[in-house]
């Protein structure tokens, strides 16, 4: 029996809060099968729900110029049906079956998900089958699809306030390394393609030996084994794809720039630096800079910017973490018509700070604590366990298991290592302050 999607969530809520006791360990089985598909799979019964997910090692990045935007459009146009899934039945399967699902795309990879009763198991793992052997592709659907990112792009980016930030920034800080296309890519790109050269970017990168199917929830380990090797058994091996990481200049100027967006009457000041990948150690150093800066009304800048000098609205610092480099982002909204120049030398100052002077012990434990708060809350659902598990193995070298080695990395940074990374990477001579501002145009700040 089907359950209805309320009865659903119900049940999901309740698997969230009994996994938070043990969600210190995740435990798993993993293998792959003879056509290369990684597997992963996680029993928990705690509640009869079950994620199926699967994970393509395809994003923006690995676009073609001139061809932007296909990883971000395939995530659309592979919902538009399959030899055995009439277009536009995709969707109505999964709530016919009391299922949720949703699916999004980032510089790096590509992300699939259906959470369902546990007795659905079987239809996720036919839907996400079916997605991956014989999609339909063709102009019909690319049409549409083509409606429907246009359409997105209109809402989430260019008529939402700051809806381009991160695109802007990405555009300034890499000249060479594709990230500077940003996920969404451009329009005429994808009206400009053929039909050919949308089957063909699918033949390279939604192969299974691309994938990593995870499920996660209630199941029998043997049984979905089972499943599993009759619905993409079948599925043959695709070529293998050799990604050749682009090195991006080193930035040794700063780099002033002006973003003018007509969404907002708040302007934005922000300070951008380009920082290793996502894999690497100090990546997770930068993530605990971030909270040290902004990570809540404690924080050092907003306790500066917000609480005592009240010059800033809000402040934020935060580390954007993909595969073969990081941006990492520090910004604020000024108040009360405070200059956005004076906002950066207030951010500026609690940087020197860190770059000069060890934070404090309590401090220290302070952070380690929100850091394993978040390590929990991270690890209790079931569709955020499937990612993170598809995570460790798709960007830290095979490494599933970095789901369950991220808290120790992050117990094992030392104070010293916090202030000499801040050092490393957040000089002003290697970054980009980006003033936002409120109108149309875009000129370059000499």
């Amino acid at each position: 029996m089907n359950l209805p999607k309320q009865v659903l969530c119900a049940l999901t809520t309740l698997a969230f809060t009994g996994l938070t006791a043990k969600a210190q360990k995740v435990d798993f089985t993993e293998y792959d099968l003879p056509n290369g598909l990684h597997v992963v799979l996680h029993d928990d019964h705690h509640a009869p729900v079950v994620a199926v997910t699967v994970m393509y090692h395809v994003g923006s990045k690995n676009e073609e110029a001139g061809r932007t935007g296909f990883a971000h459009f395939f995530e659309h146009l592979l919902f538009e049906g399959s030899e055995n899934i009439q277009r536009g039945q995709f969707m109505k399967i999964v709530s016919a079956n009391g299922g949720q699902n949703n699916a999004n795309t980032t510089q790096d990879r590509t992300f699939y998900y259906e959470v369902f009763p546990s007795n659905d198991l079987e239809t996720g793992l036919w839907l996400e089958s079916e997605r991956m052997m014989h999609p339909v592709i063709n102009d019909i659907g690319v049409k549409t699809q083509d409606e429907v990112v246009k359409e997105e792009k209109r809402s989430s980016f260019d008529n939402r306030p700051y809806g381009n930030v991160i695109n802007d920034i990405g555009d300034a800080l890499f000249t060479k390394h594709p990230y500077h296309n940003g996920v969404i890519g451009a329009m005429k790109d994808i009206d400009a393609a053929k039909l050919s050269e949308f089957k063909d970017f699918f033949k390279l990168y939604y192969a299974p030996n691309n994938a990593v199917l995870t499920i996660a929830g209630d199941i029998n380990v043997a049984k979905t084994k089972e499943l599993i090797a009759a619905y993409f058994g079948p599925i043959p091996r695709g070529n293998t794809v050799v990604y050749n990481k682009i090195e991006d200049d080193p930035i040794t100027k700063q780099i002033t720039d002006t973003a003018y967006d007509a969404n907002i009457q708040i302007p934005a000041i922000l300070a951008a630096y380009r920082v290793p990948g996502r894999a690497t150690r100090d990546s997770k150093v930068m993530e605990m800079i971030s909270n040290i800066l902004s990570g809540g009304a404690s924080s050092r800048m907003y306790k500066k910017m917000v609480d005592d000098k009240k010059d800033a609205l809000q402040v934020f610092a935060f580390n954007y973490p993909l595969e073969d480099y990081g941006m990492y982002i520090v910004g604020a909204l000024p108040s009360g018509g405070a200059a956005p120049a004076n906002l950066l030398s207030d951010m500026d100052e609690e940087i020197v700070k860190l770059q000069t002077d060890l934070i404090s012990p309590e401090d220290y434990q302070k952070l380690q604590n929100q850091f394993e708060d978040n390590f929990v809350s991270a690890n209790t659902r079931m569709v955020g366990i499937a990612e993170n598990l598809a995570n460790g193995y798709t960007f830290f070298h095979k490494d599933t298991n970095e789901v369950n080695e991220e808290l120790a990395t992050i117990r094992s940074i030392t104070r010293e290592e916090i202030r000499d990374a801040a050092r490393k990477y957040l000089s002003t001579n290697q970054r980009l302050v980006l003033y936002y501002l409120p109108g149309k145009a875009k000129n370059q700040v000499q």
